[in-house]
């Protein structure tokens, strides 16, 4: 017998100070264009990509720009970057793949919104080297190993999460690649091989983590799941995940709500076209806020607990991201909405 999903109930019109929260991310930003975690904190490059893509959606393209800058300046040779750095020391060595190509979707997303293409192309050669690292992990049955250590050495361990998000990163990637008029067949087959592991060979990647939301809705966020067999998954682990009026648990079995991996879950319902339950979800998070415009990690339910206290650039950006996706206020709104992409190409 089929369940009845608890669905959230629709509220009033979304309202985000869009100029506090962008201002906060900003005042985290260091003067070199770095965007740690928080002010003193470390930073990684997914998470400080994460934050230029938030700064980019309220229009602080200057401080955006630097971001990406710094990025370009601090790539390794082989394309990837350092997993965790503070005050310019590496605290971990490891080179994720995960983390290597993620400049892509937010070089792709930084054009789609600026449209200065001329500009976004600029930091083309570190999107390549970035997407290039990535897929030399990538195992013969498609799915990419999670990183390399400093010596180099693979580990091979394939995380759905991880290899969700290099789906959408190589998506971008080719994207930029057809605007130059560049051909990359070899990343179009790598894409093909690692949607076939993403929807058919769920064995190949690291199960202990399937206890994490992400690993629940990355598939359906970068576009390999989609139509029916997306909302099937979505409403299928809905009740594990979601609280109503707190938000998205990061891991099933703990009482403890998310506001990044909640904006994420409304980033997936609008890629499908669950337009109002997204906005509902999101309705959710908008008092879970400090007065300087800054969202709280996380807070634990039923007893209203925030913790962590650290306030993140990152998870700030991703309300913004996900604010972006409902209201529309700029093109890069769209980017992953799945009736944006046909054939893993921008209609």
């Amino acid at each position: 017998m089929e369940r009845t999903l608890t669905r959230p109930a629709l509220k009033p019109d979304l309202k985000l100070d869009m100029e506090a929260t962008a201002g906060f991310i900003a005042g985290v930003q260091k003067t070199n264009g770095e965007i740690p975690w928080s002010v003193g904190g470390k930073t990684d490059p997914w998470d400080h990509v994460e934050s230029a893509m938030g700064l980019v959606v309220a229009g602080y393209l200057e401080e955006a720009r630097r971001a990406y800058q710094w990025l370009a300046d601090t790539q390794l040779p082989d394309g990837s970057w350092w997993s965790g750095v503070r005050d310019g020391v590496v605290e971990d060595s490891s080179k994720d793949s995960n983390f290597s190509s993620y400049a892509a979707v937010g070089v792709f997303h930084y054009g789609l919104v600026t449209g200065d293409w001329d500009d976004a192309f600029s930091f083309w050669p570190m999107v390549e080297g970035g997407i290039e690292f990535a897929l030399a992990l990538q195992a013969p049955t498609g799915e990419i190993y999670w990183a390399r250590n400093k010596e180099g050495v693979a580990d091979p361990m394939a995380l759905l999460t991880g290899s969700s998000s290099i789906f959408m990163s190589v998506k971008c990637a080719l994207a930029m690649a057809e605007r130059q008029g560049l051909k990359r067949p070899r990343w179009e087959e790598a894409l093909k091989k690692l949607g076939h592991a993403i929807l058919y060979k769920p064995n190949r990647f690291n199960m202990i983590k399937s206890r994490f939301s992400m690993d629940w809705y990355y598939p359906v966020l970068c576009g390999a799941l989609q139509g029916q067999d997306a909302r099937r998954r979505i409403d299928r682990y809905w009740e594990r995940f979601v609280v109503p009026d707190w938000g998205v648990r990061c891991v099933c079995d703990r009482p403890w709500a998310t506001m990044a991996e909640t904006s994420e879950l409304v980033l997936a319902l609008d890629a499908v076209g669950e337009h109002e339950r997204a906005k509902a979800v999101f309705n959710w998070i908008l008092d879970k806020k400090y007065d300087d415009g800054s969202y709280w990690m996380g807070v634990t339910f039923p007893d209203a607990v925030i913790w962590p206290e650290e306030r993140t650039a990152w998870t700030a950006a991703a309300v913004l991201l996900a604010y972006d996706a409902l209201c529309g206020l700029t093109p890069g709104g769209r980017l992953f909405r799945h009736g944006f992409w046909e054939n893993g190409k921008p209609r």
